[in-house]
């Protein structure tokens, strides 16, 4: 016999047979990792096995390659308390779409996952507005990096100085300087100013970070492997880009 404990984050909860359900969670120490729950959506479990609820996390299995059980308990009910917001329950469900997704299977990846942990944190926060969408996109960000794709954002490409950054590469990921970039911007990402300690945060400045982190993930997690971001990501930006223009902008951070 097999087994361990955790903590762990439900990325997605999928029926198998009647009454259980195949879970996915994302924990600390044991990475991305599936288990068998049974009586999953029936009894005290039900509204457990949400995607974005924190829970602790005992699995067993025969054979470390089985697909095992588990048994859970809640530790934090993320989910619920997204429910009333519509743009919030779309970034909590495409940061679980992206980690289901972008994640090797049973790879710890606690910076991952204590990234995530925060991200949900902020976006329980009503005082910070729309500030937990930065947050969102420093996740990404953060998931690039922990799969060897990291951004440089530290100094430009082309002269090494740090003033005045407004760009970045899409072939290098580096920061470009606004005067170096100028010649080139139509082939040029915009870095957004949140990013590089910059102030902003406007409504473009996260739409800015949204792209960014968008763009890389796109070339190089999944367009690698032939496949498309997960649809859950692109109904989260048009989710803000339709609240934006129902409410005239004017979100900050």
């Amino acid at each position: 016999m097999v087994e361990w404990s955790d903590e762990g984050i439900v990325l997605a909860a999928r029926p198998h047979g009647e009454g259980s359900a195949v879970v996915m969670l994302l924990t600390r120490a044991h990475g991305r990792h599936a288990g068998l729950v049974r009586g999953a959506f029936s009894g005290r479990a039900r509204g457990l096995y949400q995607a974005g609820n924190r829970v602790t996390a005992e699995w067993r299995a025969r054979l470390s390659e089985h697909l095992g059980n588990y048994a859970c308990e809640l530790a934090h009910g993320y989910a619920a308390a997204a429910l009333d917001d519509p743009l919030k329950l779309a970034g909590l469900t495409a940061a679980c779409a992206i980690a289901e997704a972008s994640l090797p299977e049973r790879e710890p990846h606690p910076r991952v996952y204590d990234g995530l942990v925060a991200l949900l944190d902020a976006m329980a926060r009503p005082d910070l507005g729309d500030a937990w969408i930065a947050a969102y996109v420093r996740w990404e960000i953060g998931v690039l990096a922990d799969l060897g794709y990291g951004l440089d954002l530290e100094s430009c490409a082309a002269t090494g100085v740090n003033d005045d950054l407004a760009y970045v590469s899409p072939r290098s990921g580096r920061a470009v300087s606004l005067a170096a970039g100028e010649p080139y911007r139509d082939r040029l990402l915009a870095l957004p100013r949140f990013l590089i300690g910059r102030g902003g945060g406007d409504v473009d400045d996260l739409f800015r970070g949204l792209a960014l982190s968008g763009f890389f993930l796109e070339r190089h997690v999944f367009a690698t492997h032939g496949r498309q971001p997960p649809p859950a990501r692109t109904r989260f930006v048009e989710r803000f880009a339709r609240d934006v223009t129902v409410s005239g902008g004017g979100s900050s951070i």
